[in-house]
């Protein structure tokens, strides 16, 4: 069967991959990762930074839009992952084009943040809606489901609690992937490098950073030993300090006890908390607040982010606590996505 695929981001690729290993007949179509196929766009061309780069490619957005139209009178079924500033719009677009090909939705758009709105948009355009979380599904009055974490497939192993009397211990720290996130951090991680010298010492970068990147965004890093691998490095250490975001609950389901910490613009700080609402930052502590009112780490934002702040947290956070969170997050979480997704997709098709 030929799928049309829009996988814009990196994580959605990787997420991608392994629905793939239970469709070894599919031909992919449209938008995803050069290293999946011969894509329409490689993801590259699809990455934006900030407002105002999206504004100056918005007319050539529109156009890969109607090639993906296009192209999809070639498909049996449509996938849609993640990106919904571009997914959604593309959606209404191929539902009027090509209103008998099923059109699949996973990995859903925050509706739970910010919004709401697009529920009624999503149940109009797609035919199934492939949910992560368990508790987005209640915004939904149909099509929605609930199909297991993705990350429970990339993810297999949870560590034993780590005392906080071990020696010769390792920290891994992950400054973010924007350029704002790693500056505005990395100073504060080379000073906390020094007062914590007797540890190892993993600084995460992106896969896809050049050497020259790096030297420009992260300044002098001799006391760190690189990773490009997030599940790798949160594996090896004993403690992370992490910026936000997915990373949170990589490393709440691998069982690495972390802080989260992050300093954002004034403004971008201003709409999030006061216009949106938005009272948490880390995936983890936003899961098990939806589940049961608890929370699994301290996040620190602002002016919180503090040298004295971020060594309190190595030395004070409970590391038993920290893993009966974490496996309570896990069982509620359930079970991976990628076979069920997989299956779905293939439901009605010769």
């Amino acid at each position: 069967m030929k799928l049309l695929v829009s996988a814009l981001e990196p994580s959605s690729n990787l997420h991608l991959r392994e629905v793939l290993k239970y469709l070894p007949d599919v031909e992919l179509l449209g938008i995803f990762d050069q290293s999946l196929g011969e894509p329409l766009h490689d993801i590259s061309q699809m990455a934006v930074m900030g407002v105002s780069d999206a504004l100056k490619k918005l007319r050539w957005f529109y156009k890969v839009a109607d090639e993906m139209v296009a192209i999809a009178a070639q498909a049996d079924k449509i996938l849609l992952m993640d990106g919904s500033g571009f997914n959604l719009p593309l959606a209404k677009k191929l539902k009027k084009a090509h209103p008998d090909i099923e059109i699949i939705y996973y990995i859903l758009p925050q509706v739970w943040v910010s919004r709401p709105k697009r529920v009624k948009k999503l149940e109009a355009y797609c035919d199934r809606l492939l949910g992560i979380l368990p508790f987005e599904i209640d915004y939904y009055s149909q099509k929605a489901e609930y199909v297991g974490h993705p990350l429970l497939d990339e993810i297999t192993v949870q560590k034993e609690c780590i005392s906080t009397k071990a020696s010769n211990e390792t920290i891994a720290y992950l400054p973010g992937s924007r350029s704002g996130e790693i500056t505005r951090l990395m100073p504060l991680y080379r000073e906390l490098w020094k007062r914590l010298d007797q540890h190892q010492a993993i600084l995460v970068v992106p896969p896809s950073f050049s050497q020259d990147r790096i030297d420009e965004l992260y300044g002098d890093i001799s006391g760190f030993e690189i990773s490009r691998n997030t599940h790798d490095a949160l594996y090896h250490a004993d403690f992370a300090y992490i910026c936000s975001g997915t990373a949170t609950l990589e490393a709440a389901l691998i069982g690495t006890p972390f802080t989260l910490n992050y300093i954002a613009k004034r403004v971008d700080f201003f709409i999030g908390t006061k216009l949106l609402g938005i009272k948490q930052a880390g995936l983890a502590n936003i899961i098990l607040t939806h589940h049961d009112a608890t929370t699994l780490h301290n996040e620190l934002l602002q002016k919180e982010v503090t040298l004295d702040a971020l060594v309190a947290e190595y030395h004070h956070t409970d590391r038993e606590i920290f893993q009966q969170k974490a496996q309570e997050l896990r069982a509620y979480l359930g079970h991976g996505s990628s076979q069920k997704v997989a299956n779905i997709i293939l439901e009605n098709t010769n």
